[in-house]
């Protein structure tokens, strides 16, 4: 059994490497808050971070050719090893993406969505999760379109890697690093790299689209933008309310937040290896299903998460338990810090090397522009069917959430409703709950798509078709007037 050495860098690689980012976050905050061109924009600052840290690490990861050009034949123990170093942090980085996005995920599904008035849940979560789907579907078949066409044109793309763009677009970085790493090892070389430059070019849509909308309407008179500046007040009632535990006695309230996202995540992560001994391996079928479901790992958290939540809601309702232990606030805090790390972490792990492919590059251009319009204009029309009292606040909330991720979603909706008044926050909240059951389709044709036999490319195309028709006549169709 090997002993803990508390001066060998081992023992300290896990705290240098979250150091490393938290850092290049310190500076993107600095340039956010300075800067008028990315505080106009809305520009995040883990996205900031995660740009500069790319730009260091590969800084960092050259050092030795730099250090060349002006010493010649310069070598030494230190600059030998620091490409080797350089890799074992991109795969920490990876590391960081592929769990933070499970954790956060619990987080937000531990949250109770209510109306503290009625006790009824807040906004319209079954029409939420059919349209975070239904611009997934959408934004598959834009994707594949594109892909399949341009496959004839260039050799290093593959016909399946347009359906990274409900991934990166739709999903974030987290889930466009999984699913792309699983494209990768079927063939898509690159398609890590691939699918993290689709969510970053997605980021960039969701400011420039958010605040166009935004000033747009301003305009228009049909909103008023209120900006950061208005700060929203944080009353001791959400830290801590009559009915809920004490923020600190004999655990800390945030401890106790922190033990239920660690726990649920690893009931996942037990159900996950129960059911990948129970597929078995050899078969393509078997081992895709198996790539898939360690993809797709914040599904599971995100069902466990609502599991966990019954079971704490029996509990109390047994009297078993008698105060409220979760905390809407701090659960919303823990999934900020996690969403912040993941974002930056996925932008400083992309291979830029990978995307000096002309083909690669051209495809992620043409992919992202056309992908970046349809989601707009999509968004634009379905938003005020569905949410007529509040479509404003419905689409900032939906925009950012659908090219970039919840954060940028929240980050639009509070510049024209800072107090969360309108239920839009809520529906991006219980709207990701029930895309989990809708989204069962999606998940399927990731783990098929990329198989040889060409019947199942065109399959699953035609499967994502038939699936956004069905799911948007639900979705638009209005509820029959009755005589009362």
């Amino acid at each position: 059994m090997n002993t803990f050495q508390n001066s060998a860098f081992e023992s300290w690689a896990l705290i240098i490497g979250f150091a490393a980012v938290a850092l290049m976050m310190m500076f993107g905050n600095i340039i956010r808050r300075k800067v008028k061109f990315f505080r106009n924009l809305l520009f995040p600052t883990a996205i900031i971070a995660g740009f500069l840290g790319l730009g260091f690490k590969y800084l960092v990861y050259y050092l030795p050719e730099i250090i060349n050009l002006f010493n010649e034949g310069y070598t030494s123990s230190f600059t030998e090893g620091i490409k080797p170093l350089v890799v074992d942090f991109n795969w920490f980085l990876q590391g960081i993406t592929y769990h933070a996005l499970s954790l956060g995920f619990i987080a937000m599904g531990l949250k109770t969505v209510k109306d503290t008035k009625t006790s009824k849940i807040k906004g319209k979560p079954f029409k939420s999760g059919l349209l975070i789907v239904n611009t997934y579907l959408l934004q598959g078949i834009v994707g594949l379109t594109i892909t399949i066409g341009l496959v004839f044109v260039f050799d290093s793309l593959v016909p399946y890697a347009g359906l990274l763009l409900p991934m990166g677009f739709g999903q974030g970085p987290g889930q466009a690093n999984n699913i792309g790493s699983i494209f990768e090892t079927q063939g898509f070389i690159g398609g890590q790299s691939y699918g993290l430059t689709l969510a970053t070019i997605g980021f960039v849509w969701a400011s420039l689209g958010g605040i166009y909308y935004i000033n747009k309407r301003a305009k228009e008179g049909k909103l008023t933008r209120v900006g950061e500046a208005k700060k929203t007040v944080v009353t001791s009632a959400e830290v801590e309310s009559s009915e809920e535990i004490p923020v600190s006695e004999a655990i800390d309230k945030m401890s106790v937040q922190i033990i239920f996202i660690i726990v649920t995540y690893a009931l996942a992560y037990l159900f996950m290896l129960l059911i990948t001994k129970l597929i078995g391996s050899g078969s393509d079928f078997a081992n895709s299903m198996t790539s898939l479901i360690w993809g797709f790992n914040f599904i599971f958290a995100m069902l466990f998460a609502i599991i966990f939540k019954q079971g704490l809601k029996f509990v109390v309702k047994k009297r078993w338990m008698k105060r409220k232990y979760t905390n809407e606030y701090m659960l919303n805090r823990i999934s900020g810090v996690l969403f912040d790390f993941m974002v930056c972490a996925s932008l400083m792990s992309i291979n830029v090397e990978i995307l000096a492919n002309p083909g690669l590059l051209i495809s992620l251009l043409i992919v992202t522009t056309v992908g970046g319009f349809v989601t707009y204009f999509y968004l634009l029309y379905t938003t005020k069917e569905i949410y007529p009292e509040y479509q404003h606040e419905a689409f900032a909330t939906m925009y950012g959430n659908l090219t970039g991720t919840a954060p940028n979603g929240i980050a639009l909706l509070r510049e024209i409703d800072p107090n969360f008044e309108s239920p839009a926050a809520d529906d991006l909240v219980t709207g990701s709950s029930t895309a989990v059951m809708f989204g069962a389709p999606l998940l399927l044709i990731t783990a098929i798509i990329y198989l040889p036999q060409w019947y199942y490319l065109w399959g699953s195309f035609l499967v994502l078709i038939i699936f956004f028709v069905i799911f948007n006549y639900f979705m638009l169709r209005k509820p029959k007037k009755t005589d009362v």
